[in-house]
């Protein structure tokens, strides 16, 4: 079936909406060629004069997530002002910087200037007479702002060269020894089912003893990752590191929870990272929404850890902490975790303000079942993590104390 051919002045709305919706695409957010066909249809059923029925016949076939909508908003007012809206980049990139910082711009405003100079540029042919010059004067300070840099001040272009960072990382969790053996030259203990197999070959007679070695290997790693509202910029972000981490070694299981608990191990199996994701955003319907920690934790506790926890796991828990069920359930649950749990450790990107104390229903409740309590807000963070795993657990007991890394 195809579709009747736009009137003209039709036409031209038809590229305005792909404009706008290119823009929107630059800026980060998730616009494909379906959502601006549909866009254009949805024109098409209204009285295009009255500007608040353009802004929410758009917003409602473009947005996905509510975190998109202060965005939305901003890149509205200024491209449907003018189509050519480019020039007011100079402008959001003002507001970026100016002072007192109760008056900087609203966030997302700084992708939004790069997404409009971006387009500005591409419209600008090349002048092959202008003279270039590269300054790698910043280089160094550049790569160190990135490894100390909240992902959520992070722009579109630093969030790609985080991505990038991320995906070389490697957790090397520290070695533990198992009951299992393997073959070795100089092991202290003797095999004795391959020293008779091996006597067999001279008809029973033992010429030479088989000696063996314990093995060792990293323990399971299991992550319980927040995808509320206030989680959604962080756990896109560290979904890139734990498809690096899921890709790099067996035995590491990944859930996703907001207000259902869902595993999406098998979809971080695919090697393309942009498959992987598609894949995950598929069988993910509570991305951005509420928070139930408890009622997750406890459905983790009876349908899963029985078969993820064994051989002394590693649990990894990404969440701030702000519970939607006033925490209800929540102590026993992180009670029951943490026994289960040869090492449990809170990740929260709240941990990075210096002043930070767990005054929240669901904090209090999930304090004291830790083993450890660190950010998870920015390069710097992700690698002092790895870098603590890798060692020994410290010793159970007492409250955890914050870690070292909160000042990243």
């Amino acid at each position: 079936m195809t579709s009747a051919p736009l009137a003209p002045d039709q036409g031209v709305l038809g590229a305005n909406v792909m404009h706008f919706a290119r823009l929107l695409r630059r800026a980060g957010l998730r616009i494909g060629p379906g959502e601006t066909i549909v866009a254009v249809r949805a024109l098409s059923a209204i009285d295009i004069s009255d500007r608040r029925s353009l802004r929410a016949a758009l917003r409602a076939v473009m947005l996905r997530r509510h975190e998109d909508e202060v965005l939305f908003d901003q890149a509205f007012d200024l491209f449907w002002r003018n189509p050519d809206a480019a020039r007011f980049a100079e402008i959001l990139a003002a507001m970026e910087g100016r002072a007192p910082n109760q008056e900087k711009a609203p966030a997302g405003s700084r992708r939004l200037a790069e997404a409009m100079s971006a387009a500005k540029s591409r419209e600008r042919p090349p002048d092959p007479d202008e003279k270039r010059e590269i300054n790698a004067q910043l280089t160094a300070s550049t790569q160190e702002k990135l490894e100390t840099m909240d992902f959520e001040a992070m722009s579109a272009a630093e969030i790609n060269d985080a991505k990038t960072e991320i995906a070389r990382l490697s957790l090397p969790l520290d070695q533990r020894r198992t009951r299992r053996t393997r073959a070795a030259a100089r092991g202290t203990a003797i095999d004795l089912k391959a020293t008779l197999r091996r006597s067999l070959r001279h008809s029973g007679e033992i010429l030479d003893l088989s000696r063996c070695a314990p093995l060792t290997k990293p323990p399971p790693l299991v992550v319980l990752c927040d995808i509320s509202g206030s989680m959604a910029r962080y756990a896109q972000i560290l979904l890139h590191f734990l498809h690096a981490v899921a890709n790099d070694r067996d035995r590491v299981t990944v859930f996703l929870f907001g207000t259902r608990l869902t595993n999406i191990t098998r979809q971080l199996a695919r090697r393309d990272p942009e498959a992987a994701f598609e894949a995950v955003a598929g069988i993910v319907p509570d991305w951005s929404g509420g928070t139930r920690i408890g009622e997750a934790i406890e459905q983790f506790n009876r349908l899963w850890a029985r078969r993820t926890l064994a051989q002394g796991a590693v649990v990894l828990l990404v969440t701030d902490g702000l519970d939607r069920d006033g925490a209800a359930g929540l102590a026993e649950a992180m009670a029951r975790l943490h026994r289960s749990s040869r090492r449990l450790i809170w990740l929260n990107p709240l941990l990075r303000y210096s002043g930070f104390a767990p005054i929240t229903q669901g904090a209090k409740a999930m304090l004291p079942h830790v083993d450890e309590f660190r950010p998870v807000h920015s390069l710097a963070s992700l690698r002092s993590l790895i870098e603590a795993l890798s060692r020994p657990p410290p010793a159970r007991g007492g409250l955890p104390s914050r870690s070292a890394s909160y000042e990243h």
